[in-house]
């Protein structure tokens, strides 16, 4: 009898219901018919042909009737995927710009391989291993591939410094180099403290913890995340971010899918900025995690979002590992806010064309230059959960202070100007003859932010250079630009002499979404109108 009802008991188990052996039945037909048809195509059609090629534009093809975030990654590009995202990789430590077809070194990091032997900002290294890379077209990509290498193996590199006619040979022993996501944390006032992040990785919430301790012993009572620009990354570092914001029990987003159960993620105790305004800056670019965290501080009333609507980008993809090393991203659920509310915006099937033109069809629409442009149905709106305030969902997280985009300074000079990299070559020029003076001028940081101005004399070399490269001058839209143009090339000057985050502190001082952020700041009645009073 035991074993009658355990032969029951298995067969129970592993029975399926009528309509999922069907959908079984149906997967192993269409199956067989894809089998058959590469079987056909690999030995009977009239020419050679390479199966591995069949298979991926087959993959491709299935995933892009899907959704415009659903795609396939060759075994490459999964590696150059998932590498800025992981937090290290192995290299020589510098940070670099192609100009000109020469890689100039713009920051070496601190503590790593090259700064160990002596490699300096500005330098432009022309060969590696006896591989001439300077005025060959040869791509980053493959300039990547011959400075990166496993750790403890040696590369040779020769570079040009300043105006020395000589190359400097340097033997540099690759190691595990850290890839910073935070750009920049500062003081931007007594009070204000100001974190720049450019991508939610591995090591987004260490560094961010790091740089939140070292603004609260500063003085630091409030504060600017800006998050423009970002577009996104993991997850779970997401929701990390979003705990140090909210105090415990609070939802920060569910997923849900028709095959995927709901999940949801809600907030801890250990939150290290649970208190002290906060506002978040967004734009455009602003996407996923970006609009999990925004959505999530502004459903719960804890900070005020700042900007123009994000992306929306709010579909779940589960990366599947192929054999290969390869890897199909495939979309199965979707992120809603605390309110319900969902991040994705609209598309058809899997119409990436129309699907990326959106933006420009916002600008086209006005979007971008005036919140009256922006119409949401009632279907749309939402109630914040503490306030009651309405929020609206359809795509994106829509601020609660709309900055239309700055034009005032943007020209069609001006852009081409930077299109053309003249700027960053301008720069890289007048560092290589001045460099020893100007840090003999400004040693700090401070005395350069508060004196230092581009002369006439940069601006005309500009001027000049711009002249042969055949971009037609145009005094009015020149007149226009000239106070941008000033401010780039100085804040360009900064990082490359001091690091990014001076980059930053001089640029944002004419970024009218940061301005606007101090403001409502340092106006606590103003603060509290929007988001209310903070919860006792």
């Amino acid at each position: 009898m035991k074993k009658i009802a355990l032969c029951l008991l298995l067969a129970g188990c592993f029975s399926l219901p009528t309509d999922a052996q069907q959908n079984m039945g149906n997967m192993n037909l269409e199956a067989r018919k894809l089998s058959m048809a590469l079987y056909a195509i690999s030995n009977l059609y009239v020419d050679s042909v390479y199966t591995d090629k069949l298979v991926e534009d087959a993959i491709t093809g299935m995933l892009d009737k899907l959704d415009p975030h659903s795609n396939y990654l060759d075994p490459e590009e999964t590696k150059d995927m998932t590498e800025p995202l992981q937090g290290n990789f192995d290299g020589i430590g510098i940070q670099f710009y192609m100009l000109s077809d020469t890689l100039y070194v713009i920051q070496v990091i601190p503590g790593g391989p090259s700064e160990k032997v002596g490699l300096m900002a500005g330098d432009r290294i022309i060969l590696v291993n006896d591989t001439l890379i300077a005025g060959v077209e040869m791509k980053n990509t493959d300039i990547m591939k011959r400075l990166r290498g496993p750790k403890g193996t040696e590369v040779r590199i020769k570079v040009k410094r300043g105006s020395d006619s000589q190359l400097i040979e340097f033997k540099i022993i690759r190691g595990k180099i850290p890839v910073f996501s935070l750009d920049a944390a500062y003081m931007a006032d007594r009070q204000t403290g100001y974190i720049k992040l450019n991508r939610f990785a591995a090591s987004s919430t260490d560094e961010f913890r790091e740089a939140l301790a070292k603004l609260k012993k500063e003085g630091m009572k409030h504060l600017v995340l800006d998050l423009q620009g970002n577009g996104g990354g993991y997850l779970n570092i997401a929701i990390d971010l979003a705990d140090e914001f909210l105090n415990k029990d609070k939802l920060i987003v569910y997923t849900e899918g028709l095959k995927q159960p709901r999940e949801e993620a809600k907030s801890t105790a250990k939150g290290n900025f649970e208190e002290g305004r906060l506002v978040i800056l967004v734009d455009e670019a602003s996407a996923s995690a970006s609009e999990i965290l925004a959505g999530a501080v502004q459903d719960w009333d804890r900070g005020i979002i700042v900007g123009r609507r994000t992306f929306g980008k709010g579909l779940v993809q589960k990366p599947i590992p192929l054999p290969d090393g390869s890897m199909i991203r495939l979309t199965v659920s979707r992120y809603h806010t605390p309110t319900g509310r969902g991040i994705q915006k609209p598309y058809e099937n899997g119409d990436a064309d129309s699907y990326n033109h959106e933006l420009i069809d916002r600008y086209n629409r006005g979007e971008s230059m005036s919140a009256d442009s922006i119409h949401f149905p009632d279907s749309l709106k939402y109630n914040t959960l503490r306030t009651k305030r309405t929020v609206y969902g359809g795509g994106g997280i829509m601020p609660d202070i709309f900055i239309p985009l700055d034009t005032a300074y943007y020209t069609a000079y001006h852009r081409r100007l930077i299109a053309t990299g003249l700027m960053n070559r301008l720069v890289m020029n007048y560092l290589d003859n001045s460099r020893t003076k100007l840090l003999s001028t400004y040693p700090g940081f401070a005395q350069y932010k508060q004196s230092f101005e581009a002369g006439e004399d940069l601006l005309q070399e500009l001027l000049a250079k711009a002249a042969e490269e055949k971009i037609v001058f145009d005094e009015e839209q020149y007149t226009r630009s000239r106070p941008l143009i000033r401010l780039q090339i100085k804040a360009l000057l900064a990082r490359d002499l001091y690091d990014i985050s001076a980059y930053y502190q001089i640029i944002n001082d004419e970024n009218p979404s940061y301005r606007e952020a101090l403001n409502i700041l340092n106006n606590k009645e103003r603060y509290e109108k929007i988001v209310g009073s903070p919860p006792k």
